[in-house]
Order: C-alpha cells, then sequence, then structure tokens
C-alpha cells in the first residue's frame, strides 16, 4: 500500500472543506431566488435556500477530478513496458465518479422538477448501470460464502449468477432513497451521512491489513473527500438551519455509498451501517407502497406555542383501505407502532394514523421534542448502530464466518 496517494486525499479533503464551507453561504442568494422553500419547523417562517447540496456535490467531483492522475503517477513518470498501467483500476475509478456524476444530475432534476416516486426507483438504477457494466468486466465475482451453520445443506458457497447485479442494482436504488426517506429536521440528512462515512472509513481502515486492501484503499479515496465536504454542509444545516441540502445531496450521498460498497467488495457489509434506514424503510413501506394511504409530506407537526415537534398524521376514509391495508394497521396498531384514532365529522367517519417514519416514531415514544433535540438522538442512535454494526461484523462474524 502507497502512502502518499493517501496523503494527498487527505490534503485535498481538507481543502475541498474549507472551499465547500466558503461557497456555501456565498451562492446562498443565488439560490434563493431559484430554488428556496420555507422552513415550516420555525416560528419565523424563514425562507431558506434549497438544494445546497449540490454545491457540496460539485466541490467533491472536482477535488477527485484534480485527485485522478495521483494514484496512478508511477506509472505515468515512468515509461516501463514491464509495468503495465492498471487499466482496469483507472476505469473502476472513472466508472465511480460518472455514476455519482449521473446520480447529482438526477438529485438536481428531482429538486427542481419535484419528481414522482416511481422516478426516484427508476433514475439510481439507470445511474448504478456505469458501475455495473465496469464490475461485470473487471470483476464479476457473483459468489457467496454461506454462514457455517448452513454449509451442511448449501455447502460452503452458492454462485448467484445475474441475481447478484440484481442485487447490486437494488443496492443503488436503496441507498439514494434511504437517506431520502429518513428526512424531514434540520441536520438529519446530512448527519446520518457523516456518520455512515465515518463508520465505514473506520471499517476500511481495518481492513487495510485484510485480503484485499487495494478495494479498501480505493474506498478511502471516495470517503474522505465526501465526509469532508459533508462536514461543511453540515455546518451550514444543522439546527437552526441556514440553508436546506435537497434531494440533491441524498442522491449523492446515496450513490457514493453504492459506489464504494460495489467496487470495494462488501455491499453486505455496506447495509450494517444502514440499520436504522433499513428500519425507517421497512416501517415506511405500507406508506410507501400506498397500502396505507401517503400524503405528500411526512413532516413532523410543529406547534409554534410549545416550539415542538409532534406526531403528524395521515387522514382517510375507511374506505381508502384495502384489506391488506387494514392488516398492516392492525398489525402496527398491536405492537403499539403507531398512533390510531378514529374520528367523527360533518363529513363522515375518518381515521387518522401517524406518519409511518422513524421520525415520527421517536416522537411517539418519547413525546413532543424540540428539533434539535430530536435530531441529535436520532443521531445518536445512527451512532449506536455504527458501533453494534462493526460487533457484528467482527465479534459476531466469527461464529458464522472464517474471519
Amino acid at each position: 500500500m502507497e502512502i502518499f496517494p493517501l496523503v494527498v486525499n487527505v490534503l485535498l479533503s481538507v481543502g475541498g472543506t474549507v472551499v465547500a464551507g466558503r461557497l456555501i453561504p456565498a451562492l446562498s442568494p443565488l439560490f434563493i431566488k431559484k430554488l428556496s422553500g420555507i422552513d415550516m419547523s420555525k416560528r419565523t417562517k424563514e425562507r431558506l435556500p434549497e438544494a445546497l447540496g449540490v454545491v457540496s456535490a460539485a466541490v467533491y467531483l472536482i477535488v477527485m477530478f484534480i485527485f485522478i492522475p495521483v494514484p496512478f503517477a508511477k506509472y505515468l513518470t515512468v515509461r516501463d513496458s514491464s509495468r503495465g498501467f492498471p487499466f482496469h483500476e483507472y476505469v473502476e475509478y472513472l466508472a465511480a465518479l460518472l455514476s455519482i456524476c449521473c446520480a447529482v444530475l438526477l438529485g438536481l432534476a428531482d429538486d427542481v422538477l419535484d419528481l414522482r416516486w416511481r422516478h426516484k426507483l427508476l433514475l439510481p438504477t439507470v445511474a448504478s448501470l456505469p458501475l455495473l457494466m465496469v464490475y461485470l468486466v473487471t470483476f464479476d465475482l457473483t459468489v457467496i460464502i454461506v454462514p457455517a451453520p448452513l454449509r451442511s445443506i448449501f455447502g460452503y458457497s452458492i454462485n448467484v449468477g445475474w441475481l447478484y447485479y440484481i442485487y447490486m442494482g437494488m443496492l443503488a436504488v436503496f441507498c439514494t432513497n434511504a437517506i431520502n426517506i429518513y428526512a424531514g429536521i434540520n441536520g438529519i440528512e446530512v448527519g446520518q451521512s457523516i456518520i455512515i462515512a465515518a463508520s465505514v472509513i473506520v471499517f476500511n481502515v481495518i481492513e487495510l491489513n485484510g485480503a484485499y486492501p487495494d478495494a479498501h484503499v480505493f474506498t478511502l479515496y471516495f470517503l474522505l473527500p465526501f465526509l469532508g465536504v459533508s462536514l461543511a454542509l453540515f455546518c451550514h444545516n444543522r439546527y437552526p438551519a441556514r440553508v436546506f441540502v435537497g434531494d440533491t445531496f441524498c442522491y449523492f450521498a446515496g450513490m457514493t455509498f453504492a459506489v464504494v460498497a460495489i467496487l470495494g467488495h462488501f455491499s453486505k457489509t455496506m447495509l450494517l451501517f444502514f440499520i436504522p434506514q433499513v428500519f425507517n424503510f421497512l416501517y415506511s413501506v405500507p406508506q410507501l407502497f400506498h397500502f396505507i394511504p401517503c400524503p405528500r409530506h411526512r413532516l413532523p407537526r410543529y406547534n409554534e406555542e410549545t416550539d415542538l415537534l409532534e406526531q403528524s398524521f395521515s387522514r382517510f376514509k375507511p374506505t381508502d383501505l384495502s384489506v391488506l391495508g387494514k392488516a398492516m394497521l392492525y398489525i402496527l396498531t398491536l405492537l403499539r407502532l403507531v398512533t390510531y384514532r378514529k374520528i367523527h365529522d360533518k363529513d363522515g367517519e375518518f381515521i387518522e394514523c401517524s406518519n409511518l417514519t422513524i421520525i415520527n416514531l421517536a416522537i411517539k415514544m418519547f413525546g413532543a421534542t424540540h428539533e434539535k433535540t430530536l435530531t441529535r438522538n436520532l443521531l445518536l442512535l445512527q451512532s449506536a448502530c455504527s458501533v453494534a454494526a462493526l460487533l457484528i461484523r467482527y465479534p459476531l462474524a466469527k461464529l458464522l464466518y472464517e474471519v
């Protein structure tokens, strides 16, 4: 492992952090003119610039473009035919940047055009195609290792073939949308991304002495600059937010995580660092797939009198529920994961149930909470889950695999 490229990467990451930190407030007035929104969880109802995640993404891409020749410098400065240029690594690097560029473009289109959910599921799949093609050409490993207790049935490993590519495409879709649906309060989108990035960096540093050090160095090349520009954005997006990050940042962050997971060959481990996001997605499924009516926005309700966030509700008629929707609502109510009530007024009978997000669930469990406190608690939960992920990956994994 060469130290020089990592040192350069760290220096460029620090530079990117400083540049992003200065550009975000400098460009905010330009965004207010074209893209802006009202912070609904404040008494002032101040209009803030939206989609400032594109600034962090742009600085990140510039840093990565400048860094391109550094890992390959020894091949560029010495013309030695016995040391063949590592074209497969070069292509992986460029394909990763192409997928991230596509994700940033699609995220900006979402911020401007307000795309429907079906488009949000399709577009990350398209953005991941260059990545999957490079994986097919350069690596094409589709074998999964079977846990020790099941090897007497399935053997040591299973070649799942093209199903593995479907899984990786779905991983790209999940990573982008998992951050997007776990949003709505100041600092939560960037905060969770920073914690995930820092946790994955720790994992990759540990793995530098493992079987595939080059793959983990590749991951560090991409995540160190990402961590830097995200920290710069978080300084302006944390409570009280001065900017909104927009869907652009969610696409950017999600695709960056998908890129390093796929090309770094730890896609299953990556999901361990998404434990709150996985839970939030599963918890949201009844509304996301409209088994239970889903409003356009599921933000917590802001109480101006108390300056606290309360649960938000979806209101609908009993006839709007399908049989499966009724079953899901019954199970959620039985498990006390939702606040459910019936309302009678002049228009007839209505059902109100709390929106199915982990943010609303936290408010249900602990009561009305100030936005700053709520964000802090959820980020502490994310950090605790990252620690749990490392424990699962190392001490507990020894029970199932030879690690």
